[in-house]
Parts: structure tokens; C-alpha cells; sequence
């Protein structure tokens, strides 16, 4: 079966499992791959079935298709984690996920997690319409995967699954808050309207939200949120060594940088998009001692 349509692909079970997530991770052209070359072998290949899994899932919502045959490719993912979870897996993906969700205990829950966020994004318009609503959200599609990683990583729970949530939510809010006009292309709104209500801008057309004076003040609000969540994962990480964590720290300063280009930006500016360059992205990891 292929995983973005839910329908049979003949062959696609004679691919090999760890051939295709590596092809997978190296087309996405992701930083991921830095951090996760740090990795012991059998630690990367977990995360590199992650990714895989994540990206995906993901690709059912962003790529063109009809919101019902969506809905089929993501309910046709939940009975292959079953599957999965059964010791039966199918797919080259899964197959590649088995060995590592019996190693590592790598929890049935998050992966689910993932396909009920991505739900979300498939909607034909999304709106998020408050802050506990985008923190669920975040929960969903971000804390999941870190939730994933902490145990592909062998880090302990305490403090682990607090550092998933707290990077989960400020890796998303500094997503949301680059793409907010590459969203709005595809209907998708996700700084909550009750914040955007509170500095002044009423609900209407997506384009009077964006030119509203109001907008860059809820941008800006959800910025310094992303910001209290950073600092947080800070605080969370002195509790460990530093070289277990270095693939996640490598994530956090990439996203970081993102974070304070934007705002160096300023939000009144979204039609300019702020993306960081390989080479940047090299220097904010050779700045950070992380490769």
C-alpha cells in the first residue's frame, strides 16, 4: 500500500526498508541529517525511520489532493501502525521502524500523535482558534517527534519528555511564524484568532488579517512565546550532558537563528521570507561546537 494514497502499490514491499528512509531523509535536503550523524549506527537508523514516517504523513496533507482521499491516506497509516505494532508491518517505512520500536520502546501513542496533527493541516481551510487549540496542535505534530527521539535517543524520561514538549512548542510557533505567508496560500491560519483578536484585528479575509497594523503585534506576541520555550528547553538540557542531547541542540540553534532573523525582519515584512542558507546553517553549528 502507499502511504500518501492508502491504496495498493505493487513492489513497494520488495524495497529495502533502510535503503528507502536514507533516500527519504537525503531528498528532503533536511539539516536533520547533521545532527543525526552524531548518532551511534543503530541510534541514527531509528531516527532516520522517524523521519521517514514523519515526512511521509506529512507530504498527505501538503501535496494536491481531495480532503476525503486524505483522510484515506492517514486512516490507512493508523492500520499500518497496528500492523506495526502487531510485528507485521508492510511498508518500507515500518519495516525499517520495527527493529527500532522493539529496541528502544519507541511509544504507539506518538506515532498516532503525528497522523492526528497532520488531520489537522488537511482540513481544506485551517484556523486555529486559540492558544490552547496551537499548543495542542503543537503537541501533535511537534512534542510527538520529540517524544519519538528521546527514546531513540536513550535520553532519560526526566527531564526528556519535558524537553520534547517545551522544543516541540518553540521549533512549531517559529515554523508557523516563517511560513504565515506561504500558509495563507493554502488557507491555513495558525496564529490563534483569539490573539489576533486582542490586539484589534477582526476575522474576516486572510489578506485583511495580514495588511491589519494588529497582525505583526500577534505575531510578535507568539514570538516571545517561542522564546519562553527556548529558554525553557535551556533549562532542561543543563540537566544533562550536553553530548547526548547534541543532535537536539543542533536543531535548537538552526531553529533559534531562524527565530531572530525573523524578528530582525520584523513582522510587517511577512511577503519576505527569512530561510536559512546550508552554509548558514553550517556556521550556526560550527558557532555552537556541534560539529
Amino acid at each position: 500500500m502507499a502511504p500518501n494514497s492508502g491504496a495498493p502499490s505493487p513492489g513497494r514491499d520488495a524495497v529495502e526498508p533502510w535503503a528507502h528512509v536514507r533516500r527519504v531523509v537525503a531528498q528532503s535536503g533536511t539539516s536533520f541529517l547533521w545532527g543525526m550523524k552524531v548518532l551511534p549506527a543503530e541510534r541514527r537508523r531509528a531516527m532516520y525511520a522517524i523521519y521517514a514516517f514523519c515526512r511521509e504523513v506529512d507530504d498527505i496533507a501538503d501535496e494536491p489532493g481531495e480532503t476525503a482521499q486524505k483522510k484515506q491516506g492517514l486512516a490507512a497509516w493508523r492500520e499500518e501502525i497496528a500492523r506495526l505494532y502487531a510485528g507485521e508491518p508492510q511498508w518500507p517505512t515500518t519495516r525499517a521502524l520495527l527493529q527500532p520500536v522493539q529496541r528502544f520502546e519507541l511509544p504507539r501513542e506518538e506515532f498516532l500523535a503525528v497522523i492526528d496533527g497532520v488531520e489537522i493541516d488537511a482540513a481544506p481551510a485551517v484556523r486555529m482558534q486559540t492558544l490552547d487549540d496551537l499548543l495542542r496542535y503543537c503537541r501533535k505534530v511537534a512534542g510527538a517527534v520529540g517524544m519519538l527521539s528521546i527514546h531513540a535517543f536513550g535520553v532519560p524520561r526526566d527531564p526528556g519528555y519535558q524537553i520534547a514538549e517545551a522544543l516541540g512548542n518553540a521549533v512549531q510557533l517559529t515554523n508557523i511564524l516563517r511560513d504565515v505567508k506561504e500558509d495563507a496560500a493554502i488557507e491555513r491560519l495558525y496564529v490563534p484568532l483569539e490573539v489576533v483578536r486582542r490586539h484589534g484585528v477582526e476575522e474576516s479575509s486572510l489578506s485583511a488579517v495580514f495588511s491589519h497594523p494588529g497582525f505583526a503585534a500577534a505575531c510578535a506576541e507568539l514570538a516571545e512565546l517561542a522564546r519562553d520555550h527556548y529558554a525553557r528547553t535551556d533549562r532542561l538540557l543543563a540537566q544533562l550532558g550536553w553530548r547526548q542531547m547534541r543532535p537536539i541542540v543542533l536543531m535548537m540553534a538552526v531553529y533559534r537563528e531562524t527565530l531572530r532573523r525573523l524578528e530582525e525582519r520584523g513582522w510587517t515584512r511577512i511577503d519576505s521570507p527569512v530561510r536559512l542558507t546550508r552554509a548558514r546553517k553550517l556556521w550556526v553549528a560550527l558557532r555552537h561546537g556541534l560539529l
